[in-house]
């Protein structure tokens, strides 16, 4: 054990040292605060066009002439210029489209815009409102309904959630729990990454240095490995305590600053609505776990390889089952968090730590928590067992390149 304790020690001071350990540490949470200050600013503008935009438009169905509105920085130009005749236009000038209405408008894909450059999708989608909108009150007048009392009678109801506990009804913001889940699957999935890769270039170099070759006389390759893990793993948890202390401290400061507008207060009152000590805690939980199960297989990489290169048809079965519950987390699971797919990826041990990340601030059942955290604990004894295995014969192994065969051959090796 005392082998073992000296390993972690190692490991960790070498990493905890480095310029760029300290560096980073302030680092990412002013990068952290710039990045959702720009991600602010771009939602705030993501309706605007930037440039003027003139759109030609040559209404061969006479229904739209004369009805559509200039919005800002989107101008609508009415012409009886051919198609032809515009495009010499649209060639000299990228901030000029041309709308084709045929007088068959309604069929598919019969409505095309031109452009020098591709459209973008704003403006895409501010032509279909407008087109839209006019078709739809052409219709009510061709039907003879009032567009005008239709207008006074149209309501735009929005929904407050309201989550129903034994203490009482308590307030949500799904835009919250949206956003507090997306962010942890991110942190967690590239945490596995980060740290896990570590341990693998730590193995790598020692086996190619032939350092392994001196400390394997002192220590069983166990211990070693199971060292290795643990220090780079805490070397990950101390760095994640300092951005969550420097990210507490710098929201307090902002706080201050905010207090008088109000907007600190309105994001306090959002936060309420997520139980920020459960999800924190689990996070804590799922890092680790999850680190634990990912860094062994990838130290069982780092000693069947002599360099980086080589790691490539290793490490793709490895992280498969991480990258694909990554994409559903940040396109699908976040709108079904309770769904089948959801709650399977998030007990199964590969795909929980992110998967269970992403449902935390939905309040998935208590019983799926613990089976999630039971199985991953398991799945962490398991992945170790094999990569213990694996890795007593792989880092006294040179020159010769390995392969799925060898690796299973190096697993029943007797001791």
């Amino acid at each position: 054990m005392n082998k073992v304790l000296l390993i972690i020690q190692r490991e960790y001071l070498t990493r905890v040292r480095k310029k760029s350990f300290i560096v980073m540490i302030f680092v990412v949470p002013l990068l952290i605060l710039a990045m959702g200050a720009v991600i602010a600013l771009v939602a705030k503008d993501s309706n605007e066009l930037g440039e003027k935009q003139v759109v030609k438009v040559i209404d061969e169905s006479g229904q739209f002439a004369g009805k559509f509105k200039n919005q800002r920085n989107l101008e609508f130009e009415y012409t009886k210029q051919s198609y032809a005749e515009v495009k010499a236009e649209l060639l000299k000038n990228e901030n000029i489209s041309a709308l084709q209405i045929p007088a068959d408008y309604t069929k598919n894909d019969a409505v095309k815009i031109s452009s020098k450059k591709k459209p973008g999708i704003t403006i895409i989608e501010k032509v279909e409102a407008e087109m839209n909108n006019i078709a739809m009150n052409n219709g009510m007048l061709k039907n003879h309904i009032d567009t005008a009392i239709l207008r006074s009678i149209k309501s735009n109801i929005s929904l407050s959630p309201v989550e129903i506990t034994e203490t009482g009804d308590k307030k949500t913001s799904l835009g919250a729990n949206i956003g507090v889940g997306i962010a942890c699957a991110i942190l967690i999935y590239l945490a596995l990454f980060i740290y896990g890769a570590q341990v693998m270039r730590g193995v790598i170099e020692e086996k190619t240095s032939r350092i392994i070759e001196v400390i394997i006389s002192s220590v069983k390759p166990f211990q070693l490995m199971l060292g290795k893990i643990i220090g780079v793993g805490l070397v990950g948890l101390t760095q994640f305590s300092a951005w969550i202390i420097l990210s507490v401290i710098s929201t307090k400061i902002l706080g201050h600053s905010l207090s008088s507008s109000g907007g600190m207060m309105s994001a306090l009152a959002v936060l309420q609505t997520i139980p920020v000590g459960k999800v924190l805690f689990c996070f804590i939980f799922y890092f680790l776990a999850g680190y634990l199960l990912y860094s062994a297989l990838f130290a069982a990489v780092g000693s069947a390889v002599d360099s980086e290169t080589e790691t490539q048809q290793f490490m793709f079965p490895i992280t498969l089952p991480l990258l694909f519950t990554y994409m559903l987390s940040v396109t699908i699971l976040f709108r079904a968090p309770d769904s089948p797919l959801a709650v399977w990826l998030s007990i199964i041990p590969f795909t929980s730590p992110v998967a269970m990340m992403l449902r935390m601030p939905f309040g998935p059942p208590d019983w799926q928590i613990y089976l999630s955290m039971a199985l991953l604990v398991l799945g962490f004894l398991f992945t170790t067992y094999i990569a213990a295995r694996i890795y007593r014969v792989g880092i006294l192994m040179y020159g010769k390149k390995a392969s799925y065969k060898e690796l299973v051959k190096w697993f029943f090796y007797k001791e």
